[in-house]
């Protein structure tokens, strides 16, 4: 059975900050849906959840983050998300994948076909994460529309799929249920890869770009819009250190960073996405007008976010749904992104028409279309500005800050409203309190170290945060009040 929490405590977060808890290390932006990765190596997603691209299991619709089942103690090291599935990737070079498997974009040998409902079709979606087969010594994973690309430590490039346009850039346009490799007609080694909706780019070891795929807008950036169904280098493009592309079914665009900390773009402008003020597509690389010292760039559906190395941030193209962040019409050249979230920004994450930002603190902040609650604040109201999302990583540490291994649970969590926790045999009595996600204490209590049942029924259904304090270490614990 699936449930929709309900969170009436996080209304209040629009004008509120979070209490401090650890930060978030990763963060990845899908369809509809948002992904981060906690200290800990948990998963943790929000948004929409019709194809079950949360991978929780048994939640739906989520305005607010919620653990992925299945990956806990996996090692993960880097998320992904596509339209509608997620990928995940572990510290052994395996993948995970989740969600909608109409073309087997999930690579587990299996596709649901076109358009397939989830419900009495096994093979459509996958609630929990499972293993992508034939893989491994992977180093990095995106995923696109409905398919996804992994790039292996001896640079080589593998995808599976929808492969209708060249996607899969194997030579073929037939989809692919298990990962194939992509012509290596580019030599050397891949040390970069990035999916846009029905192309994909790759970084070579030389700082050249190389692109396949749909090409109806010039995203392929070699100077037609000629399909390319396997790799074909960028024009005139060098000296690049990172790569985006975006767009939709209506047509895509690519963006590539220079190490003198340019950027460059080509495709669809007609959102003034490619940020030369023209509304022109380009069918190979102009310069981006105005932005120097830039170390990360994102692409969406028609805009573009890039991260200055001030740490602030710059946006342009379309804004129907205020995915640039300062409230304006669309923006043919870059503006700043409001500075709501103060301080310094170190990682930023785009796709459709939402964006989240990582701050130097580790909270979360997320701005755009929030229809489906991917932004995160317990709300479904589109945000022109940067609010917070409701994350807290929690970890354990003693007082040099060093990890703790878990050693206290709570069960069952998410809770309807009491709860259990439990911890190991002579920790011994200590003090307990737990906070709502504006920082006011709710409970204040003693954990005996072995057993003690929690009543938070009077409470508003919510996210809450639980702290053990003893003579050595600091424990915190997430707890969900469905």
């Amino acid at each position: 059975m699936k449930h929709q929490l309900l969170h009436a405590t996080l209304l209040f977060l629009a004008n509120s900050l979070l209490p401090a808890a650890v930060g978030a290390q990763i963060i990845a932006v899908g369809g509809s849906h948002s992904l981060a990765m906690c200290p800990d190596g948990t998963v943790w997603s929000w948004g929409w959840n019709y194809y079950d691209q949360l991978g929780h299991g048994t939640i739906s619709q989520s305005t607010v983050p919620v653990e992925v089942n299945g990956l806990s103690g996996a090692g993960i090291i880097s998320i992904s998300g596509g339209n509608s599935h997620s990928l995940a990737l572990t510290n052994n070079g395996t993948v995970w994948a989740w969600g909608w498997n109409n073309y087997g974009q999930l690579g587990d040998g299996t596709s649901g076909g076109n358009g397939c409902s989830c419900i009495g079709n096994p093979n459509c979606c996958h609630q929990l994460a499972a293993q992508v087969g034939g893989l491994a010594d992977i180093i990095s994973v995106a995923a696109g529309m409905f398919n996804s690309l992994a790039l292996r430590n001896d640079g080589t490039v593998w995808a599976w799929g929808h492969g209708l346009y060249g996607q899969l850039g194997n030579g073929t346009t037939a989809d692919e249920h298990a990962p194939v490799q992509v012509s290596p007609v580019f030599g050397g080694s891949i040390t970069a890869i990035a999916e846009g909706s029905y192309h994909a780019l790759a970084l070579k070891n030389d700082s050249t770009v190389w692109a396949w795929g749909k090409n109806y807008n010039g995203e392929i950036g070699d100077g037609t819009n000629i399909q390319r169904n396997t790799p074909v280098q960028v024009i005139s493009l060098s000296g690049v250190v990172a790569i985006a592309a975006g767009g939709s079914t209506g047509g895509g665009f690519s963006l590539a960073l220079k190490v003198d900390g340019s950027v460059w773009a080509w495709g669809l402008n007609s959102s003034g996405q490619l940020g030369d003020g023209t509304g022109l597509s380009q069918w190979t690389p102009v310069l981006v007008s105005g932005l120097t010292g830039i170390t990360a760039i994102g692409a969406g559906i028609g805009h573009s976010i890039a991260l200055k190395n001030d740490g602030t941030l710059w946006a342009w193209g379309n804004n129907a749904y205020s995915q640039l962040g300062n409230g304006t019409i669309n923006q043919y050249t870059p503006v700043p992104v409001d500075p709501a979230y103060g301080g310094n920004i170190t990682a930023i994450a785009t796709r459709w028409t939402h964006s989240v930002a990582l701050k130097d603190d580790g909270s979360l902040w997320a701005w755009g279309h929030n229809d489906k609650g991917q932004l995160g604040d317990g709300t479904t109201i589109d945000r022109s500005t940067p609010i917070q999302v409701v994350l807290l990583c929690e970890i354990a540490t003693d007082v040099a800050g060093v990890p703790e291994p878990s050693s206290v649970t709570v069960i069952p969590n998410p809770t309807i409203g009491k709860f259990i926790i439990n911890g190991p045999e002579g920790f011994g009595t200590t003090s307990l309190e737990i906070r709502n996600v504006i920082g006011q204490e709710v409970l204040r209590s003693t954990f005996n170290g072995t057993r003690s049942e929690i009543d938070l029924t009077s409470q508003p259904s919510g996210v809450y945060f639980l702290t053990i304090r003893t003579a050595g270490q600091v424990i915190s614990r997430r707890v969900i009040k469905e």
